[in-house]
């Protein structure tokens, strides 16, 4: 199943997707449920998808995307996850995951302007494969971290990097309104299957910057469940973004920044297709 969130008619809100169609399963559970986090955080995304054969439906092209969960407790992300891209950075090799945080306002929907901020132009893509926490948990085991996840969905984990670059500490530019693009759905596990073969791909305006599988990953998933839920309670609607492979537009001869007008897409197999324009702050 594909679970969204989304605006109809000027309303938030959430439901499947199929086909051509979004499912309006927040109007019909409206007295049940505030928006997709709830539902994941009550274990009810099966439950809910039976109401679909009442709920209204309304082309793709009428509903505004929203962030898959746009109100998550936490974003952590990896950084530094994938052979390729720790050796175009010049990093050491580490024992454990690199993670830092995202704002939830710094994230954007499918089809939405990726924002470039107009204290610079050094606006770098990275393609990611994010999950989305389903069950709460602390000093969760590599063999139990699959049952804490609701699902999985494409992420553009968009950089400023000369802010990222001020200091030792990657918050700054990591976290610039509408930077970070999430969705265009989550995928439950079920539909998505095993992992490591999926490809992940970027293509900017087109052209193909970065390509890799998820089996590429330095630190899997199960890791990266064990080792975030170490330091903090991980939390229905949670969202850990696993790292972007090589490519990335900051490790190129010139530099290649993402700018007003381009076009980016981050796809992945069997989870979805995320696209977005760039454009100028206003």
């Amino acid at each position: 199943m594909k679970f969204a969130s989304f605006k109809i008619n000027g309303a938030t809100s959430w439901g499947l997707i199929e086909g051509n169609e979004a499912v309006d399963l927040g109007a019909a559970l409206r007295d049940r449920f505030a928006d997709l986090k709830s539902v994941i955080a009550a274990g009810s995304l099966a439950e809910a998808a039976k109401a679909a054969p009442k709920a209204a439906r309304h082309p793709l092209a009428d509903i505004t995307w929203l962030p898959v969960v746009p109100n998550p407790d936490k974003i952590l992300c990896i950084g530094l996850n994938y052979e390729n891209h720790r050796k175009e950075t010049g990093r050491s090799e580490v024992e454990n995951p690199t993670v830092f945080g995202r704002f939830a306002n710094s994230q954007t929907g499918h089809l939405a302007n990726i924002i470039c901020p107009k204290v610079s132009t050094d606006l770098d893509y990275e393609g990611e494969l994010a999950l989305i926490i389903g069950k709460p948990g602390r000093y969760i085991s590599r063999k139990d971290a699959w049952d804490h996840i609701a699902g999985y969905a494409c992420y553009n984990e968009g950089s400023v990097r000369d802010y990222q670059r001020h200091t030792s500490q990657f918050t700054p530019g990591k976290n610039f309104p509408n930077t970070g693009a999430f969705g265009p759905w989550m995928v439950t596990p079920d539909e998505a299957g095993d992992l490591g073969p999926l490809r992940l791909q970027t293509r900017l305006n087109g052209e193909v910057v970065q390509d890799t599988t998820i089996r590429e990953m330095i630190f899997d998933i199960p890791r990266q469940i064990e080792y975030c839920s170490a330091f903090t309670r991980l939390e229905p609607g949670d969202v850990i973004v696993t790292g972007t492979p090589g490519g990335v537009g900051s490790r190129r001869t010139p530099p290649l920044w993402m700018k007003p007008g381009d076009v980016v897409e981050v796809e992945i197999d069997r989870i979805g297709l995320l696209r977005n324009t760039v454009a100028d702050e206003a």
